[in-house]
């Protein structure tokens, strides 16, 4: 992977970010060069980090599938065998990650960085956390945190549905962990609650505020989690529309405020007035 390290380094040396995780970790040594490689593996712009993150794309959906599988697999002998591989790979990404960061201590405090954490220690003691597993498909969540699929986006021209798109992980997001706290909290307790299925019945019903009422949860944590459930649910479904709907806006810094968001043929910011010099096809 020479080529990975030494873009990094020259980006360095030139006083350019290569990244928005910042500048590769600095140092000398093997072990900060070794850094400074998966920095540039994990966050660069070459044919290997592309391929390489790629990669891990595509591990994570797999990984992904097996949490939304979990229901199913359970029960099966070789749940066991998956849920000790899978560890593993969680464990390595996180560590790959934690030293391909230019600033551990703030790389430490991001929300999904504490959400994979969380996965990796339920993976670790699945029995002990066999109630908390629901929480497990958060790791939509922290995959759409991920730069690499909105680099892709913008790469081939699609960057104007970028925000559809984290609204609708956003949704998906929500539904399973909702499904995935129904079915452990109620399955066996309420009415018509047997399978996972279910419970994702009931959670869309819920949300989508249809309330066909041949499904409810009993009791008032019942009916406490059916309110939160059609509050947040409706606000999701707000916003996906309020991304699909309304006016495009492209991704352009002004130089005076910093506001991100400007209509295509924007020339000046509307925050401060500043002119504004938006190329053609910025968001393509």
């Amino acid at each position: 992977m020479p080529d990975t390290t030494d873009a990094a380094a020259a980006a360095a040396a030139a006083g350019a970010e290569p990244s928005a995780d910042g500048p590769p970790p600095r140092g000398r040594g093997g072990f900060a060069r070794f850094r400074r490689a998966l920095h540039a593996l994990y966050h660069g712009d070459s044919r290997s980090a592309l391929r390489f993150q790629g990669v891990v794309v595509l591990i994570d959906l797999a990984i992904i599938a097996f949490f939304l599988a979990t229901p199913a697999l359970s029960t099966e002998p070789i749940y066991l065998w998956l849920d000790v591989l899978i560890a593993i790979v969680v464990g390595l990404d996180l560590a790959a990650r934690a030293l391909a960061a230019a600033d551990l201590k703030r790389w430490m405090r991001r929300p999904d960085v504490w959400i994979d954490a969380f996965i990796f220690v339920t993976l670790l003691a699945p029995a002990w956390f066999a109630n908390l597993g629901f929480l497990r498909a958060l790791r939509i969540w922290t995959l759409s945190r991920s730069p690499t699929i909105w680099r892709g986006l913008r790469r081939h021209g699609l960057a104007h549905w970028e925000d559809a798109t984290r609204a609708v992980i956003n949704l998906a997001t929500f539904l399973m962990v909702v499904t995935g706290f129904v079915y452990t909290g109620f399955a066996g307790r309420a009415e018509g609650i047997t399978s996972y299925v279910d419970a994702l019945y009931f959670t869309v019903t819920t949300v989508t505020t249809t309330g066909f009422g041949d499904i409810t949860l009993p009791g008032t944590w019942g009916r406490l989690t059916s309110v939160v459930v059609m509050i947040v649910g409706i606000s999701l479904f707000v916003r996906l529309a309020q991304a699909i709907f309304r006016p495009r806006k492209v991704s352009f810094s002004c130089p005076q405020c910093a506001l991100t968001r400007h209509e295509p043929d924007a020339v000046h910011c509307k925050a401060c007035g500043h002119p504004l010099k938006i190329p053609d096809g910025d968001d393509d």
